[in-house]
């Protein structure tokens, strides 16, 4: 029997990656489209996938598969060729990173799931066969000109912060779930207007606009490929980039530079800077922007405490994470956390009984 699944150590992995010659090339892409046997078509994938050295982060599900991986670059062609055996696959846009040093992932994970992005929808009426009319680059900027057309940033408020395209609208909200009913409750007085929906590749606005065709709005585009064929489109092309900043993307580089604009701030020291991190305390790890000057000064940590903390040896710091309830912050993208101070979540957290992690005076 193929073996499906990964046997060896996340840590091991990442050192094997980061001892490869060979250049990588991080590519990702979507497609919904009916698939009757998912655990089948993910055992397809992992064989042929793996067989290709292929790493990365795969959802299957029975309305498509969402995907965000890396390949050595002599083996894309190959990869490309794999993917395209399959019918609903063939000729599928794949979008190629564009800002990468081909280490965003080091194992192959391709999980079955109920959908291949969360979204709440449980109207059995709701469909994805009609959905918003796709724009390219050139379109997206005569678009943008047009005072009648609202673009409706459909991703989550830690990406838009370091990065999103000019006049966009930013939905308040944590996750895609919560945000898709919010659209249709804030464009309510404006189904004459156009309304353009993106995202990071595209999956998450593809299904936005279908959503609010469902709910009644006509005029509605969705930018194809997102921000990271919108990238694309731009350098091929000579046009202006209308999208400022960084794109955040989920893997283990956190964003690739779109343009030299920095739009964010340090949630330490409040200077310009955009570069997400996770808080090295492993009790902690929360997801926060810092400049080069704070990640000196605290190790890479949030604060003093997850500093002190960090600079503990290896045993101490399990002893203060046994019978702990760790991880309830981990990768935690939360409006709430991110947008007060550093120290302002810190005593949130504490005030919770995270950790019990307690500093000398």
């Amino acid at each position: 029997m193929a073996l499906l699944h990964n046997r060896v150590s996340q840590k091991e992995l990442k050192e094997r990656l980061y001892q490869e010659t060979q250049p990588r090339t991080t590519i990702s892409f979507y497609q919904y489209h009916p698939i009757a046997n998912p655990q089948e078509f993910r055992d397809q994938l992992y064989k042929g996938m793996n067989a290709l050295k292929v790493f990365g982060r795969i959802y299957v599900a029975k309305e498509g598969i969402n995907a965000q991986v890396s390949v050595p670059s002599s083996n894309f062609e190959a990869l490309k060729a794999f993917l395209y055996s399959f019918s609903f696959l063939d000729g599928i846009r794949l979008n190629i990173a564009v800002d990468d040093d081909g280490k965003s992932f080091w194992v192959l994970k391709i999980k079955v799931r109920e959908k291949i992005v969360a979204d709440g929808i449980d109207d059995p009426n709701f469909s994805m066969e009609r959905k918003g009319k796709y724009v390219n680059a050139e379109q997206m900027n005569q678009l943008l000109e047009d005072p009648d057309t609202i673009v409706v940033d459909m991703r989550n408020h830690y990406e838009f912060e370091v990065g999103h395209f000019t006049k966009a609208l930013e939905v308040p909200s944590d996750t895609f779930r919560e945000q898709l009913p919010m659209a249709v409750d804030m464009l309510q007085d404006k189904k004459d207007k156009n309304i353009i929906m993106y995202c990071t590749g595209g999956i998450r606005c593809e299904k936005a606009s279908a959503y609010m065709l469902h709910h009644g709005f006509d005029h509605v585009f969705h930018l194809e490929g997102g921000i990271i064929n919108y990238a694309k489109q731009v350098k091929e092309h000579g046009i202006q980039s209308k999208f400022i900043g960084k794109n955040f993307v989920f893997d283990d580089r956190l964003g690739e530079r779109i343009t030299e604009d920095v739009i964010a701030k340090c949630h330490q020291c409040g200077t310009p800077a955009d570069t997400h991190t996770n808080c090295k305390n492993d009790a902690c790890h929360l997801l926060f922007i810092q400049c080069e000057a704070c990640a000196a000064k605290y190790d890479g940590c949030c604060t003093p405490e997850c500093q002190h903390v960090y600079n503990l040896p290896e045993e101490e710091q399990k002893k203060l994470r046994e019978g702990k309830q760790n991880g309830i912050m981990v990768f935690n993208k939360s409006r709430m956390r991110l947008r007060p101070t550093i120290e302002e979540m810190k005593q949130m957290r504490f005030s919770l009984d995270k950790a019990s992690i307690k500093t000398e005076d």
